[in-house]
């Protein structure tokens, strides 16, 4: 057999090609070139391959390859001709190729932009999507390779392989010739074919996800021989959560005699489980992990939850022992949650799963829950346990997934699961890091429109072990993007806990309107005074004075949710001593019954050291699985929890023990309802006729053709942006008085001279421009008193430029982020963006109604819209210019940083007074290629 040394490749091996793609099951393979020191392995592969599917792909009986099929089908250059192989275990399961053909249909090279591309798929792997994986890989490939159109004969019969093709939703032409379908396609993607691949991709990670949260069956591996240590704890949490699959315990040190542990079957190997096992959970020192996950791969196994630490989060030597743990787990198809990992956990009546460090199973609920830290895992498992203290009620989790290191699977896996998981109503995710903000974003999106995300954002510093994508954006415009998507961003442990729980359990507002009742005048007056600082619409509070019973607060209550002026309800309680005062129950009952009447508003109860209510709150109502009685706190708990089921329809009423905690909540469900709305219709990406998107490309081109990246003159700024419907105010350069003077006359008077140094640009405030010039008298006498205040003019580089109507001063700026993408940001020039802060910002393309919130969602957005009687400015056409910024940036990925500064935004048109524009070679987007895993 040849060696790699014998190939003739007109290029060397594309390693850049080589991927880790999820299945329609949610098993993993990896995709790569095929090379000549393959020959064993397809010669194998085809062995195992039906005769009828050789027939498909050969149109005859073919039912051994010949030496010099071999030689053919292992020989490429990469260019011209190329396969692919999807392996698992080393071995072959799928195979793709193309042959770049003439308009003749004989093969060629060079200018041909056509190839012939056929499949070949083993029969015991069909159907899981492997070849949809393999035509999302060549296409690619092949657009890199010059090719713009695939070609494909397919028999008549084969309708799965002609089902890979229609289904893949690109632009096709079909013919029936001689007995054979002909479909050709071209390969630029589409809308439709961006889509079925992000539908695609939703499933299978989806998938991926429910295999490792629904086993069947469950190995425990390094399961102490005596009690005590990782393995012991959590088998033992397995077992007492009363798990429904099969379990087993491994430790290779087992005496061979011995066949239980903890009255759980117990061997040496899981090798030796003479029953398929779908999750095995590895609690071994991380220098004897690679020998269990190959014995795992070699058995089967699905996925890994990794509860070993000594990985990434331990330095160099660690991160290079993770990244061999995910290479041999890919190799086998399995996914890793971890390593490091707290473990996951599943409530659901038919798995329930507590496969972690907690000692005890949280009660059932509609709460996804997602950490990467295990001490943030605990500390969100026991808020949401406790019944006492703090926001109280019995409000639980459907899953719950502690990532660690995060190595393979993370929280946007996590996230394709909970999108469409029927158990779970809302997604709260503690997030040290985000690993791919862009990807992230778009699910966020995605999930938000359906069910609430909640995300408390880290620092913007990973920690050690994260492998997270370099960004420049600072973490308040990461913030600020992430609400664009719907997230409900807030800031610690129990905004987290505090909105949750409100999603939960009650309705979304239909509006900031807010009434407040309660038996406490000082606490009403609180809430309603944290009501206006959070910008929700308080009603005057109905004080139903100390002496309230329960029907008074049943009677203020639903006279309050019947009024159509009032979107939610805060009541405010403390304790009320003396005869007829209501008891904690009958309180509850009160306030459970009248919210039951009106189920279409959200109800919140502020309670000032009353514990009893918020216990009894819980029990009036419970979450959609049912109310749970307090679980004992021992190991030996094994049973599961008794569930009771509540009446239809009705919601639990989440208490707080601060005001300013229940109108937060309140107010982040206000935004959050808004957001919805607006999200249900996002507006369009304007088309401009004055747009020159042709010329610009070509400018970009030659301009580009002198470097890798630059920032281009102020004439070529001008040219580009022009071409764009972006006209930059005329500014001349005045290296003397008598050029000044010049220039003027060319402009016109009223004119501005300014000093463009570095230190002095847009710099008002220091004295660098002067404005209002009327003649060549006050021109020149403002240039030698810049000259004097500031030095030469080589230093200063004075511009005279026409005076703009008056308006108020912004600045408009767009960047391409490589881990984000395309961001438009927004704001008020001076010390409004500069020193405060105050931007906005949107991902890029941006829609109209994007463009209008964006010029609203500044704080110093009032001076705009006529401030204390001041005149408003033409926001329409600030509006406008926004959008042909973003098209400009979206149009163009080669443009990666644009800067309008200042805009001035008159009460008639805007005028742009300054502007630069740096170019380079776009940052790739994986976001537009075929399907992968991070790399490793």
């Amino acid at each position: 057999m040849q060696t790699s040394a014998d190939r003739q490749d007109r290029y060397q091996y594309p390693a850049h090609w080589e991927a880790d793609v999820v299945l329609r099951d949610g098993g993993t393979a990896r995709i790569r070139p095929i090379t000549v020191d393959d020959a064993d392995r397809l010669v194998s592969f085809y062995e195992q391959v039906s005769d009828e599917s050789k027939y498909y792909r050969f149109f005859a009986p073919y039912p051994r390859l010949s030496a010099k099929d071999v030689h053919r089908f292992t020989h490429h250059d990469f260019v011209d001709r190329v396969g692919l192989a999807a392996t698992i275990g080393g071995e072959f399961i799928a195979t793709v190729r193309y042959d770049r053909i003439g308009t003749d249909g004989l093969p060629a090279s060079g200018a041909a932009d056509e190839a012939e591309v056929a499949f070949l798929v083993q029969d015991a792997h069909q159907g899981r999507g492997v070849a949809s994986a393999l035509l999302e890989h060549i296409a690619a490939v092949a657009r890199e390779r010059g090719i713009r159109r695939f070609a494909a004969e397919v028999l008549p019969a084969n309708n799965k392989m002609i089902k890979v093709f229609t289904d893949a939703g690109y632009t096709q032409k079909r013919s029936f010739e001689d007995g054979v379908v002909r479909l050709e396609f071209d390969l630029e993607p589409t809308d439709r074919s961006l889509a079925v691949q992000r539908a695609r991709e939703q499933r299978a990670e989806a998938r991926s996800v429910r295999r490792l949260l629904t086993p069947g069956s469950v190995a425990v591996v390094g399961v102490g021989r005596a009690p005590g240590g990782v393995g012991r704890g959590v088998l033992g949490n397995i077992r007492d959560a009363g798990y429904a699959g099969r379990l087993y315990a491994v430790n290779k040190a087992f005496p061979e005699d011995l066949k239980e542990v903890d009255g759980v079957p117990a061997h040496r190997s899981v090798r030796d489980i003479d029953a398929p096992v779908d999750l095995a959970v590895v609690a071994v020192p991380a220098e004897h992990v690679p020998a269990v996950v190959a014995e795992c791969g070699e058995h089967g196994v699905q996925g890994l939850v990794v509860l070993s630490a000594g990985y990434a989060e331990s330095g160099p030597e660690g991160r290079e022992r993770q990244r061999a743990l995910v290479r041999a787990a890919r190799a086998y198809g399995m996914r890793i949650i971890g390593p490091n990992a707290f473990g996951i956990i599943n409530t659901a009546a038919e798995v329930r799963l507590n496969a972690s460090l907690a000692p005890e199973m949280p009660r059932p609920g509609r709460i996804g829950l997602f950490a990467q830290s295990g001490a943030i895992g605990i500390a969100l498992l026991s808020r949401l346990h406790r019944r006492g203290g703090g926001v109280t009620g019995v409000t639980g989790v459907s899953t719950f997934v502690s990532a660690g290191n995060r190595a393979d699977v993370s929280g946007n896996d996590v996230l394709q699961y909970w999108y469409d998981d029927p158990e779970t109503d809302v997604v709260l995710m503690y997030l040290e890091s985000i690993g791919n903000p862009r990807k992230f974003t778009r699910l966020a999106r995605r999930t938000a429109a359906a069910k609430p995300l909640v995300v408390v954002q880290g620092t913007g510093t990973a920690p050690q072990g994260h492998a997270v994508r370099a960004t420049r954006l600072p973490y308040a415009t990461v913030s600020a993007l992430l609400r664009q998507a719907g997230v409900i961003r807030v800031d610690t442990i129990t905004e987290l806990v505090d909105a949750g729980l409100l999603l939960a359990r009650q309705p979304l507002p239909t509006g900031p309107r807010v009434a407040i009742l309660g038996n406490s005048e000082s606490l009403g007056v609180l809430t309603y005074d944290r009501c206006l600082a959070e910008g929700l619409r308080p009603a005057r509070p109905v004080d139903l004075t100390t002496g309230a019973r329960a029907e008074d607060f049943h009677r203020a209550l639903a006279a309050a949710l019947a009024d159509d002026t009032n979107d939610a309800v805060v009541v405010t309680a403390i304790p009320a001593i003396g005869e007829g005062s209501p008891g904690d129950a009958e309180l509850a009952e009160a306030l459970r019954s009248a919210a039951a009447a009106v189920p279409g508003k959200p109800v919140l109860v502020v309670h000032v050291e009353l514990g009893g209510l918020a216990k009894a709150l819980s029990a009036a109502a419970s979450t959609a699985p049912g109310a749970v009685d307090k679980a004992p706190c021992t190991a030996e708990a094994a049973a599961p929890a008794t569930l009771t089921t509540p009446p239809e329809g009705t919601h639990l009423i989440p208490a707080y023990p601060a005001a300013e905690r229940a109108v937060r909540a309140l107010a982040e469900a206000v935004k959050y309802a808004e957001w919805r709305r607006e999200a249900a219709d996002p507006g369009r990406v304007p088309e401009f006729d004055d747009i020159d998107e042709k010329g610009a490309a070509r400018l970009i081109g030659e301009l580009l053709a002198r470097g890798e990246g630059l920032t281009i003159s102020d004439a070529e700024t001008c040219e580009l942006l022009g071409r764009y419907g972006i006209p930059v105010r005329r500014a001349l350069p005045a290296p003397t008085p008598d050029a000044a003077v010049e220039a003027a006359r060319a402009l016109g008077y009223p004119v501005a001279l300014k000093a463009t140094a570095p230190h002095l640009r847009h710099r008002a405030d220091l004295g660098g421009v002067r404005l209002d010039l009327a003649d060549e008298e006050q021109l020149l006498r403002a240039y030698t008193e810049l000259t004097e205040l500031f030095g030469q003019p080589e230093e200063l580089r004075p511009v005279v430029q026409g005076m703009a109507p008056r308006g108020v001063d912004t600045v408009v700026r767009a960047v391409i982020d490589p881990a984000a993408g395309a961001v438009l940001s927004f704001g008020l020039a001076g010390a409004a963006s500069q020193l405060l802060g105050d931007m906005a910002h949107r991902l890029v393309p941006v829609t109209d109604r994007e463009a209008t919130s964006l010029v609203r969602s500044i704080r110093t957005a009032p001076l705009l819209f006529g401030w204390r009687g001041s005149t408003p400015v033409d926001t329409p056409a600030l509006e406008e210019l926004l959008l042909r910024v973003s098209r400009l940036v979206d149009d163009h990925p080669e443009v990666v940083a644009v800067t309008l500064e200042p805009v001035v935004v008159a009460p008639h048109g805007v005028s742009v007074l300054g502007a630069t524009v740096r170019l380079a070679p776009p940052p790739a987007r994986d976001d537009l290629g075929p399907r992968t895993l991070p790399a490793y």
